[in-house]
């Protein structure tokens, strides 16, 4: 049951209300252990479904959540779901002063809330605060693990966030919310925005929320990783030019790794038969990158991971130029 209103984790020291925006589909007894999470005084708990079938928005408004379905006939986006969670918030007569989101397949850590508050507190111009997001069973699967090693972000000030954050809602409301076009990636874009107005983004070394990426397949993995380079491309199209060159950088490794070396491999092996040692270049990148402390199977499939971003980016250029809008790239 989402905890009923009260003072250990909302106004108490700080006088910062805190409330919840949650979005899911489909996620079943995660969306139900991730209520059950809450700690006490984080009011209102506010529940965002896109088109579940298996009864998620009945469950969540049993728990005592305030349940916002979202119009299927427009296409989701993340971005979207958490506006209206936004929206639902910025409707009431208080709404509150911080806003923890979470995604539907996670749930908090015990003492996050609590850490993450007081910082905002001693820190007025930080904007948005996160923690360290664990896989739930990264032993599960190779792709969970590979998941759990990519939320180990650096601590300190930082450029971005991910989907799982507190922030500021008046913040957030200044510079317009989430961009509810963007199919990922919508978080940094957000960051690069509240940057701009002045504020600053925080990753706390503490522990943040519990995710379930629930990964068993190389194809789930291939078509994540494929969403992330159409979200390089994309943020990098929007804010890449200076001083900001967002993505800029993992959008140029994912073309010259994943597409321009490929090309440059195969029309150069028609020529000839030297050119085949330009696939040299594959092991000695992933050698370097375990001289700088990554695992040989991890820093494997950050090379690999180069060629579906590539693609990725190539499918949000080509969609530009023909005038599409972005379709979602789901991997579950």
């Amino acid at each position: 049951m989402v905890p009923e209103t009260g003072t250990e984790s909302g106004r108490q020291e700080t006088g910062l209300s805190i409330g919840v925006v949650i979005i899911g589909r489909n996620e079943g007894q995660r969306l139900l252990d991730g209520l059950a999470a809450l700690p006490p005084g984080l009011s209102p708990v506010v529940y965002v479904d896109s088109g579940s079938t298996d009864g998620s928005p009945e469950a969540a408004r049993a728990a005592g959540a305030e349940v916002v379905s979202l119009d299927m006939s427009i296409p989701f986006t993340a971005a979207r779901a958490r506006n209206s969670g936004l929206e639902q918030l910025a409707g009431r007569a208080d709404p509150p002063d911080l806003v923890q989101f979470i995604d539907g397949d996670c749930s908090l850590r015990e003492g996050w809330i609590e850490t993450a508050r007081d910082f905002l507190f001693d820190q007025p111009r930080v904007a948005a605060v996160c923690g360290r997001r664990r896989e739930r069973f990264p032993e599960a699967s190779l792709y969970n693990r590979l998941t759990d090693l990519e939320w180990d972000t650096p601590v300190g000030e930082a450029r971005s966030c991910g989907g799982d954050v507190l922030m500021r809602f008046d913040a957030v409301e200044a510079v317009g919310r989430y961009n509810p076009d963007l199919i990922a990636g919508e978080e940094p874009e957000l960051c690069v925005r509240l940057r701009q107005a002045g504020w600053k983004i925080w990753r706390l070394d503490a522990e943040m929320t519990w995710h379930d990426a629930a990964m068993t397949r190389f194809g789930q993995w291939w078509k994540r990783t494929r969403r992330a380079g159409h979200a390089f491309a994309e943020g990098a199209a929007m804010h890449g030019a200076r001083p900001e060159r967002h993505n800029v950088a993992a959008l140029r490794r994912a073309l010259i790794w994943g597409a321009a070396l490929p090309l440059a491999l195969l029309l150069g092996a028609m020529i000839t038969p030297w050119a085949l040692l330009l696939a040299l270049l594959w092991p000695l990148k992933i050698l370097r990158l375990i001289a700088r402390g990554h695992d040989a199977q991890h820093a494997f499939f950050l090379t690999l991971g180069n060629i579906p971003e590539a693609i990725g980016a190539f499918t949000y250029g080509w969609r530009r130029l023909a005038g599409e809008r972005s379709r979602l790239i789901e991997y579950k």
